[in-house]
């Protein structure tokens, strides 16, 4: 065994305070993670190798690029982007040997491609993973999956038809952390779940998408037709505050209900095996950011799941703060009638506040309210009925979960996701999870800008009347 893989085993090992009698058995995420450390440290042949593109190689996909070759048999070989600049980026970091091109149709007609990560602006999300599906290429796309709540079922027909390999990027849903919330969760750790919150802050100009453009920026450096097509049928002015910072605009974007609330929707779903909510309400204003942008820099939404043979009826409150004296933060908290499990930074804490087997009786001097030979015989009665023990509030010591040092979720859902490449194993995140996770975050876009309540067919993932 080697040093790192007996490192990180020690670590997933130790992290945890098993402190909750019955409730975690064994730790059960030893054996992802020495599958984790053997896949990284694995030698592939040439003819094993995946070889990678890139669609969309600004900020995202970037990131991703470089996570994804930190998986052993990942080869990089072309890049797509639509501003000239990347393309010449790419050279310098990579070498002059990777195909670029503005054109992603010339990277899905290549037959020496096998997967494609798409990280372009939203609008172009379904159209480029429809055709990499049609052409026979893996696809890893960034969520949201979808522009708009009418072209989800699209692509997950597409995935259906071509038995194809995707996966959407919110990694969350591959993190041991939340694989050990559920876990949790589901062995009724917290009791009957009734409500969650969910929240991301931040307090910076770079945090609220305001990123430094190019110097050079224009319509000879940047194919603006091509960029805007999806979402204009003619063509429009050039304006490189809608390319460069297109989460702002909804012709491109999704604001962050599409950005932010999909990370606290997808862990949600991941976590409680809900196919989404019945009922989606937003409301938010833009406070802060007046910059141009035509969508709100803080929203919040309530989304109603209703009761499944799998669970009970239970409220979602998602909330998200660009201008947050509170600072850069974020966590997703179960509330449930025996505990909540706080979600944090790192890992969670779960804490218990249960019930006493006894009611108790008056309550706010109700008795003193009762003629005196009455509260005699109510106080006897209670006093014959439950003893001094059946009074405590029973004690549950607290749970606490952190992930190991150096611990990449990230990079464990490029893991799942080349591993689905190589032996068809059901991916983490398929175009239907995809999709569930993300209609309800645009059906809050909706809610937002036409003032009503939207009605979702989480299982049809349809509209309702």
């Amino acid at each position: 065994m080697s040093n790192s893989r007996r490192k990180f085993l020690k670590e997933i090992g130790t992290t945890a305070l098993l402190t909750s009698a019955g409730a975690w058995n064994a730790f059960g995420n030893e054996e992802k993670a020495e599958e984790r450390i053997l896949l990284s440290e694995k030698k592939f042949s040439s003819n094993e190798k995946i070889r990678l593109a890139v669609i969309g190689i600004g900020i995202q996909g970037s990131g991703d690029l470089r996570t994804a070759l930190k998986v052993p048999g990942v080869e990089f070989v072309a890049a797509c982007d639509l501003y000239e600049g990347r393309l010449k980026r790419v050279k310098e970091k990579y070498g002059n040997d990777i195909f670029t091109t503005r054109d992603h149709r010339e990277i899905l007609n290549r037959k020496d491609i096998d997967a494609v990560i798409i990280a372009t602006s939203d609008n172009w999300h379904s159209r480029i993973t429809i055709d990499a599906l049609k052409s026979g290429k893996a696809v890893y796309c960034e969520k949201p999956m979808v522009h708009k709540l009418s072209q989800g079922l699209g692509v997950v027909q597409a995935q259906q038809q071509t038995k194809g390999v995707l996966q959407v990027g919110s990694q969350r849903v591959s993190s041991v952390g939340y694989a050990k919330a559920q876990e949790l969760y589901r062995a009724g750790e917290i009791g009957q779940l009734n409500c969650i919150e969910a929240s991301f802050d931040r307090q910076s100009a770079i945090g609220a998408w305001e990123y430094t453009m190019p110097n050079d920026a224009s319509t000879s450096t940047v194919s603006w037709d091509r960029y805007t097509e999806p979402s204009f049928a003619s063509k429009i002015p050039f304006d490189p505050k809608k390319f460069f910072w297109w989460r702002n605009y909804k012709d491109f974007g999704t604001g962050v209900a599409g950005d932010l609330f999909v990370h606290l929707v997808s862990g949600i779903h991941f976590i409680t095996g809900s196919l989404g909510p019945s009922k989606i309400y937003s409301a938010g204003q833009l406070s802060y950011w007046k910059d141009g942008r035509d969508v709100p820099d803080v929203m919040t939404a309530i989304l109603d799941y209703a009761a499944t043979k799998e669970h009970p009826a239970f409220q979602v409150m998602l909330r998200v703060n660009f201008i947050s004296g509170n600072g850069d933060k974020g966590m997703t908290r179960f509330i449930g009638s025996e505990g909540v499990i706080d979600m944090s930074g790192n890992g969670f804490t779960i804490n218990h506040n249960l019930l006493p087997k006894a009611p108790g009786i008056g309550g706010y001097d109700a008795l003193d309210t009762y003629p005196a030979v009455m509260q005699d015989e109510l106080l006897k009665a209670y006093g014959q009925k439950y003893t001094d023990e059946d009074k405590k509030r029973p004690i549950k010591p607290q749970v606490t979960y952190k992930n190991p040092d150096g611990y990449d979720e990230h990079f464990d859902h490029f893991v799942n996701f080349f591993e689905g490449i190589r032996s068809q194993k059901p991916i983490v995140e398929d175009a239907a999870f995809g999709f569930r996770a993300a209609a309800p975050c645009l059906a809050c876009n909706d809610s937002y800008f036409q003032k009503k309540i939207v009605y979702w067919d989480p299982v049809a993932m349809k509209l309702k009347a």
